[in-house]
């Protein structure tokens, strides 16, 4: 299948989705943040001076889903139905992680990958805002897709996740 952001002058465009079926499309996308046990400790405890670290992660993810095609040039704007944002935490020898997921559904003509993947960035992104001033350290990431479904490619399953850490 070749590019098709791209116009008979070689130059980028969006794409005509005028034609293609509405259908229901659902992506779920993750990311996660690491933190150090003293960052840990103080969302899981609702110490952060900035506010309740999650409730604003999960607003802020909502948000950036509605806004991603104001970020990502050649997204579509969408008619969003719904975003769900749910968080784990997982421990490794020491290690803290903030496990993100963000699952966005609609209704139309092209899917919504970049709005799920752009969820979980900004709640990493919010997580990491909100606790910089006590944990500079923290690292964002892998963020990929998980799940698709819908639309004229078909559906998509990742077979499992990308590092040791479950992710």
């Amino acid at each position: 299948m070749g590019f098709t952001h791209f116009n008979e002058q070689g130059r980028a465009n969006m794409v005509d989705i005028s034609e293609k079926a509405e259908t229901t499309r659902v992506a779920t996308a993750a990311s996660s943040i690491e933190v150090n046990k003293e960052t840990y400790d103080k969302i899981t405890s609702q110490e952060i001076g900035k506010g309740d670290v999650l409730a604003v992660s999960q607003i802020a993810g909502i948000m950036a889903a509605k806004k991603t095609s104001d970020l990502i040039p050649m997204c579509h704007p969408l008619f969003i139905k719904g975003v769900n944002i749910e968080f784990n935490w997982a421990e490794k020898e020491g290690k803290y992680r903030l496990l993100i997921e963000a699952t966005v559904k609609t209704k139309g003509s092209t899917g919504v990958e970049m709005e799920a993947l752009t969820a979980a960035s900004v709640c990493a992104l919010t997580a990491y805002d909100m606790c910089k001033a006590i944990d500079k350290g923290m690292i964002i990431g892998p963020t990929y897709l998980l799940t698709k479904t819908g639309g004229k490619s078909g559906d998509f399953t990742r077979e499992q996740g990308l590092t040791d850490w479950g992710v």
